[in-house]
Order: structure tokens, then sequence, then C-alpha cells
């Protein structure tokens, strides 16, 4: 197995990987091979994830082609929706 020395470590950092081996019941020397194996551990990548279809398009797709003929969707876009009147 490789060695490696680290010179010129200030004394705060020791005393601190010191008391961090210590909570993890670790020696130095075994607390700092965990912080080099932990830095260089490799992650595997998240699949990406399709972008979200709006509302509208979902619905145009689920009726494409099955809209009476002469009905165009895009007459629809930005129009407000009106209040049902049941009298």
């Amino acid at each position: 197995m490789a060695q490696l020395v680290v010179r010129d470590l200030e004394d705060n950092v020791k005393r601190r990987l010191k008391r961090r081996a210590d909570k993890h019941g670790r020696s130095l020397e075994g607390e700092v091979r965990e912080i080099l194996r932990a830095s260089v551990r490799v992650v595997p990548a998240k699949k990406p994830t399709p972008p979200v279809k709006g509302l509208g398009t979902q619905l145009a797709e689920l009726f494409a082609g099955k809209v009476p003929p002469g009905f165009k969707i895009e007459e629809l876009r930005g129009e407000w929706m009106k209040p049902v009147d049941f009298d």
C-alpha cells in the first residue's frame, strides 16, 4: 500500500482531526484515510429527468386526431374560461 506524508500541517488542523477521529472511534491515521477515501469516492450519476409537459400539451397529445373536423386546439390559446350558467 502507498504511504503519504503531509508536511506543514497547522497544529489546530491536527487537533481538530484528532477530535473528529475520537468522535468516530478511529485513530487519527484511520480518520484521515476515511476522509481521503470519501473525497475521491465516485458517486453514480443520476439519470436526467425528462421535462414535465404542461397540461395543455398533454391534452393536445391525448386527443390528437380525435377532435371534430375543423376544430383547432390553437384557437383556445389565450382565451379566458367563462363561468357556466346553470339557469
